[in-house]
Order: structure tokens, then C-alpha cells, then sequence
């Protein structure tokens, strides 16, 4: 699911419409066509895609011996995935390198609240729910909010329930399913303080991921470009040592190298480098 942009600077995506089923020499020139024209290409897609979607990302991958490939798959659901990937298109209009732009991605993750309103927990598996909910699940018309990202939370609807959100400004992007309720509008999002609140179409991949159609699908985000460039900006950068691009983190998103252990001379202790640092342990 591409999301609309959020202004004007925003770049559009590249949506990967059928790529699983299309003849493997296509899907080979759909990506060969998109590093040609863009240098480098970040591809991020949700858990609840097939199997055989993944596999034919990699295969791909793997055909072209590419190292200018990134394959990002967060453990956000898939409207807090599109949001992470609109706002790695807000980044890409800035002046951020390749390696920093898809590193990004991990950064930003922490700062996104993702979740849903569920008519029934009975087929969730992506976060814990004991047996009393189960069983409550059951009942006709019980309704159950619930946090994936960034921490589990569940709590069944009524006068008391509360879900814990972010403690920074952010706006609310809401996804409706078969699932008829205010809740979200009405009692979450002022409860979340939040700044703004639109509401977008149902990714295709929502019911899969919450084991239920009957949702309302919600994420807190942070929406002003400037404050997601400072974020990514204030972090440390450092040059993979095996393709050179600049990252931040601890691993290379595009060929997955970490940073090199040496042995030191002396028995129990080793030496990792970080960029221009070293940490001995």
C-alpha cells in the first residue's frame, strides 16, 4: 500500500504489484529498470506477505548480485509499515545517502504506535492474548484494542480501557475495515494527544495480519519532514567496511556485513571498531 504523500516533497513508490506471480525474467527487469533509474532501491514489505513473495525478493536479489538492494521487512503492521515507507519517501528528497536513507528505516520504527480495534482476538497471533480474552472473543459484540508496536498491549473495550501511546506530538492515520465503531476517533485519539487525524483505506494485507476483518486499524506517527531529519541526522555515521556505503546502526542494510572483530594478542579480549571508534571487551 503507497500512501498519498504527506506534502509536496514527498516521492512517489514503486508498488511491486504482482511480483510473486509474474515470470521471474519480468520481475528481474522490474528491479534491474528500478536501480538503473534510481541508483539504489529499498524494498520493505510487511510479515503477512506470501511466503513466496519473499522468496522471489531474495531470488531476485541473488540473479542480479546486486549489493544496491535492500530488503527491509519491519515488525510493523502493514499501516505502520506504509507509513515508515512514506516517510523514508519524505527523507529521500533530502540530502541523505543511500546507506543512511535505508538504515533510516530501523531508526524511525521506534518512533511509530501501531495498532488496531479487533472484533475478535481468536485468530491474533502477533501479540499475546491469554485465555480470558479468548474466551471473551466469543462473546457477541466484545471489541478489543490493541498495541503490536512498540510495545504488546490488549485491553477489552469499555468505560476503562486504556492503551498507553506515544509521549511526543504525532498524527494519527486510521484504516477502516468491517468493524463499525468510534472508538478510535472519538476516545483514542484524543487520549493520544494526537495533532491530526485522517483516515486512509484498509491495506490488503490487515485482515491476514490481525487474523480478523473486523478492524479498524490505526498508527501514530510523526508527520513534519524536519523533525524526522533531525532524527536520522543526529545518529553517528559510519562506512560499511565491506561496500562502503554510509550506514547507521550496526549492520549494513544492503549487504548485511557488521562491523569486524579483531583478536587482540592478549587472551579474553577482543577488539570490535565502530566506524572511528573501537569498544574492547
Amino acid at each position: 500500500m503507497a500512501l498519498p504523500p504527506q506534502d509536496e516533497r514527498t516521492l512517489p513508490a514503486v508498488v511491486l504489484n504482482d511480483f510473486a506471480s509474474m515470470p521471474l525474467d519480468r520481475a528481474v527487469g522490474v528491479l534491474q529498470a528500478a536501480i538503473e533509474q534510481h541508483g539504489y532501491v529499498v524494498v520493505a514489505y510487511s510479515g503477512a506477505v506470501p511466503a513466496a513473495l519473499e522468496r522471489r525478493l531474495y531470488t531476485v536479489r541473488s540473479l542480479l548480485e546486486s549489493d544496491r538492494i535492500a530488503l527491509f521487512r519491519p515488525e510493523l503492521p502493514p499501516l505502520g509499515l506504509a507509513v515508515l515507507v512514506r516517510q523514508l519517501r519524505q527523507l529521500a528528497s533530502c540530502d541523505l545517502s543511500p546507506g543512511v536513507l535505508a538504515s533510516a528505516g530501523r531508526l524511525l520504527t521506534h518512533y511509530i504506535h501501531a495498532g488496531a480495534l479487533l472484533g475478535s482476538v481468536a485468530r491474533l497471533d502477533r501479540v499475546p492474548v491469554n485465555l480470558k480474552s479468548h474466551a471473551r472473543s466469543w462473546v457477541p459484540g466484545s471489541q478489543f484494542g490493541v498495541v503490536a508496536h512498540p510495545q504488546p498491549q490488549l485491553v477489552k473495550i469499555g468505560p476503562e480501557a486504556r492503551l498507553a501511546g506515544p509521549d511526543f506530538d504525532t498524527s494519527l492515520l486510521v484504516g477502516k475495515g468491517q468493524l463499525q465503531s468510534d472508538w478510535v476517533t472519538a476516545t483514542l485519539a484524543p487520549a493520544w494527544h494526537a495533532q491530526g487525524l485522517r483516515e486512509v483505506p484498509l491495506p490488503a494485507e490487515s485482515a491476514e495480519w490481525w487474523g480478523t476483518g473486523k478492524l479498524i486499524e490505526f498508527c501514530a506517527y510523526l508527520p513534519d519532514l524536519s523533525v524526522l531529519y533531525q532524527l536520522v541526522t543526529s545518529v553517528r555515521q559510519t562506512v560499511c567496511h565491506w561496500c562502503g556505503v554510509d550506514v547507521i546502526g550496526d549492520r549494513c542494510v544492503f549487504c548485511s556485513a557488521t562491523p569486524p572483530v579483531y583478536e587482540s594478542a592478549s587472551p579474553g579480549y577482543e577488539i570490535q571498531l565502530y566506524g572511528d571508534q573501537a569498544a574492547v571487551g
